[in-house]
């Protein structure tokens, strides 16, 4: 039971940390340079996993190195961003909460993971919750934002499930530092011709790229893909709904913002829904263990 709440403890460590990146971007990083956004996120950090990792791909790792970078993080990273820039930041949200079902759908065909119906109660309460959280949303909704937002939410769902369907001896250390150079090469080059140099900044926005280069990608990466390695695919994505709470409380500590009722029921909504997976699994291992023996005296 420790070892699971360890895991996905570890596992929360991407969505918080995504999370976050709202309020950094916000406040320190340029609006108008979101390639560069995404190149200077995604390039240093797995620079950075790579250094540590110290290992080079071989055999068919170049190419699915190159697959999942484009997946996980160039096409991914590209999609948020224009559906940063169309959508509510509720919608965009919203859209982005149907994550447990984008992940367990995947799953199934490909790893063999079948949901069962606590797990699709849990999702249900979990999508309800996060939809408490961001609120509503008024005026138009251009349906192109909707659509960046749902592609952007397959890419990365699909990018995850290959990414533990094609695991094997490799360090995680190094497959995740091989898709981030891959997916940052390939963001630079989109970068370069779309919007030109890269945007110059201040003292504070080097120090916010430079977290969200090791804090937000490369540690939260890392985090995510344990997860994915050690936990059903459908939990990891019900883990994953703690981004949006943890925007909108950021919103509350930084920003001065108020926490209304309805949004404190959809934080307890996630907590419960994320609990009841874990309750699940705690239970399915006590029951394949057998009966405990009795103490003799």
């Amino acid at each position: 039971m420790e070892a699971t709440w360890r895991t996905v403890a570890v596992t929360a460590v991407a969505p918080i940390a995504w999370g976050a990146t709202y309020v950094v971007t916000r406040h320190a990083l340029p609006a108008d340079a979101p390639l560069w956004g995404a190149a200077l996120r995604a390039l240093p950090a797995g620079l950075l996993l790579w250094a540590l990792a110290r290992r080079r791909p071989r055999g068919s790792w170049w190419a699915k190195a190159l697959v999942l970078g484009l997946l996980n993080f160039a096409a991914f990273f590209v999609l948020v961003y224009v559906s940063a820039h169309l959508l509510p930041s509720s919608i965009a949200a919203s859209v982005m909460a149907l994550a447990p079902l984008a992940l367990a759908g995947i799953a199934w065909p490909l790893l063999g993971q079948r949901p069962t119906v606590r797990w699709a109660l849990a999702s249900a309460v979990g999508i309800a919750g996060v939809l408490l959280v961001v609120g509503g949303s008024t005026g138009a909704i251009p349906p192109v934002g909707v659509i960046a937002s749902l592609l952007a939410l397959l890419t990365s769902s699909s990018g995850a499930i290959l990414t533990t369907r094609w695991r094997d001896e490799t360090p995680l250390l190094a497959t995740t530092a091989w898709q981030l150079t891959a997916g940052g090469l390939v963001l630079v080059v989109v970068a370069a011709v779309g919007e030109g140099p890269p945007p110059r900044v201040d003292a504070a926005g080097v120090a916010a790229y430079a977290g969200i280069a090791v804090v937000a990608t490369a540690l939260a990466f890392v985090c995510w893909f344990t997860g994915l390695r050690h936990l059903p695919a459908g939990t990891v994505g019900l883990v994953g709904l703690l981004n949006p709470v943890t925007g909108v409380l950021l919103g509350v500590f930084v920003g001065g913002e108020t926490l209304t009722g309805p949004q404190l029921i959809g934080i307890a909504a996630v907590l419960a829904a994320i609990a009841a997976t874990h309750a699940r699994r705690r239970s399915s291992r006590r029951s394949t263990r057998g009966p405990v023996p009795s103490p003799k005296g």
